[in-house]
């Protein structure tokens, strides 16, 4: 019995002492999970400042079609009633870009401001 007693505590005593060399797979899982953290944080950052500069080239791009639309000039004006008479007529847009002269992303924004 004391034999038994003995060797469960030696036993006992070498496991605790190899449990201080093991590596912990917890830590292991914490540090992978905090290294996707910060990847997935930083992509998202890149996205915004994408998502961002494209807001501000399609709000430039917007401007300069707005000036090019409203009209300033009367020929800006003839231009905006043959648009609107072929549109009426039933024309396709890249049919009415051809006959103005425009590119075919100015007709449509003409054509949806009717």
């Amino acid at each position: 019995m004391l034999y038994a007693i003995c060797t469960i505590l030696i036993i006992a005593i070498i496991l605790w002492i190899a449990s201080f060399f093991m590596q912990d797979k917890f830590k292991q899982l914490e540090d992978q999970f905090e290294q996707f953290s910060i990847s997935s944080l930083q992509e998202t950052y890149q996205l915004k400042k994408k998502i961002s500069v494209l807001e501000e080239e399609l709000l430039i791009d917007d401007v300069s079609v707005e000036q090019s639309i409203h009209p300033s000039s009367p020929q800006q004006t003839t231009i905006l009633r043959r648009v609107k008479e072929l549109y009426n007529q039933g024309h396709d847009t890249d049919y009415i870009a051809e006959q103005v002269n425009m590119n075919e992303y100015d007709v449509i924004s003409i054509i949806k401001q009717f």
